[in-house]
């Protein structure tokens, strides 16, 4: 597939000033093929819904794993959520995204049939992800004790707003309240200006990535001692992650961050600056060999009040001034321009348009187009057993007659095992 980016505004990097483009080339990957990459023969059964948790498990599927997700006969209102295909697709592009490499069946575990189906399934599993709010499993008839006695080796990763017990447990919760409890919110935004929450659904990536990883460990040392375990994962605790020294800071210094819009304390300048164009660039010295270069080409080399980390952290307010006039009296393909010969890390300031205008992300294949629908390629990329996109998330239940069928001749299979008679 071909898309055609739009053209580039003055300074893009990557294309010469004014330049058009070549259109920027998609790998077109339909089909779902068989099961192939590093998780191939791993089953995981998907009953988490929203980003989160179902996060997770498409980060599985993507390297192999066979996802099978199931859905109320209401289905996961992430099929609902944000930007609707043009054509009259029932299903957003959220969920296109989010169901990608997973088998869909609905099960009502409300009746006798649901649940049996569910047990059965998770029987069969290495991993259950789920993300009710804390005692709704147990009172479903799927307590983690319940089903590590059918199925000892089973991996339950359990994505709650607030973790398993404690004061908040039983609160509703979604990313925005993560994103306020754990300081973020507070540290986010300008100077004097209200807390900002981010603009995408940070927290929830980034809790199915730890998700992911964390189920990935409990399954390694479930291959050695042949025992599954419970994963407790929380948004709050995830974010807390992306913190870094910051409660250290507090504990030992008292230190508490304040808002800098696009600063940040331990690396000075760093930011968004506005060029005399009207374009926004990004740059950042975080080490004394880069900020010297920087420092050098702004005409401050030599300034003792920038000349280590320390004193260009007591004088951030002046060293962020001479950057902002330096770059505002300058059109952006000259910033660039004079920031990359100094080999000083610079960046211009994309919209989506933009970067999929960008030569060196069509190169790397950073998109997939998968059965007419362009999103994210799979990431990490493994050498020898890459991922793969085989399907985009599927209409409600397209599976559950195959997957159900799967169930019986499994039964069936094991009855006749048992009932054979002996040599």
């Amino acid at each position: 597939m071909v898309l055609d980016g739009p053209e580039p505004r003055p300074g893009r990097a990557g294309s010469s000033v004014g330049a058009t483009p070549e259109p920027v080339r998609v790998a077109d990957v339909s089909g779902p093929g068989e099961g192939q990459g590093p998780l191939a023969g791993v089953r995981v059964v998907d009953m988490a819904t929203v980003v989160a948790g179902p996060g997770a498990a498409r980060l599985l599927g993507d390297l192999g794993a066979d996802v099978i997700k199931v859905e109320s006969p209401s289905g996961d209102s992430v099929r609902r959520l944000g930007w609707m295909p043009p054509d009259g697709d029932a299903d957003s592009y959220f969920w296109k995204l989010a169901g990608r490499n997973k088998r869909t069946v609905v099960l009502d575990l409300k009746t006798p049939e649901g649940l049996e189906a569910m047990l059965r399934l998770i029987d069969g599993a290495d991993l259950l992800v789920e993300n009710l709010r804390p005692g709704k499993l147990e009172a479903l008839g799927l307590a983690p004790d319940v089903l590590l006695a059918r199925n000892p080796r089973l991996v339950i990763l359990r994505v709650t707003a607030f973790g398993q017990e404690g004061p908040y447990a039983q609160r509703p919760g979604f990313a925005t309240l993560a994103e306020a409890l754990s300081g973020y919110a507070a540290i986010s935004g300008e100077a004097g200006g209200q807390p900002l929450l981010p603009p995408v659904a940070l927290t929830d990536e980034l809790t199915g990535t730890l998700g992911a990883f964390g189920a990935m460990a409990a399954l390694w040392e479930a291959r050695r001692s042949g025992r599954g375990q419970v994963v407790d994962l929380s948004l709050v605790e995830a974010l807390m992650h992306v913190m870094g020294p910051l409660p250290s800071a507090f504990a030992h210094l008292g230190y508490e961050q304040p808002r800098l819009g696009a600063g940040i304390p331990y690396s000075v300048p760093r930011g968004t600056y506005l060029c005399s164009d009207g374009e926004w660039v990004a740059l950042s010295a975080s080490s004394d060999t880069v900020a010297n270069r920087v420092l050098d080409l702004i005409g401050a080399g030599g300034d003792e009040r920038f000349t280590t980390f320390t004193a260009r952290f007591e004088n951030r307010d002046a060293l962020e001034a001479l950057v902002s006039g330096w770059i505002a009296e300058r059109p952006s393909a000259e910033v660039i321009r004079r920031f990359e010969e100094a080999d000083a890390a610079i960046a211009p300031v994309y919209t989506m348009g933009d970067l999929f205008a960008d030569e060196h992300f069509a190169r790397r294949g950073l998109f997939t187009t998968v059965d007419g629908v362009v999103m994210q390629a799979v990431s990490p990329r493994l050498s020898r057993t890459p991922g793969k996109v085989s399907f985009v998330g599927r209409p409600l239940g397209a599976d559950t007659g195959e997957v159900l069928a799967e169930l019986r001749g499994e039964t069936q299979a094991a009855g006749e095992e048992k009932e054979a008679p002996d040599e």
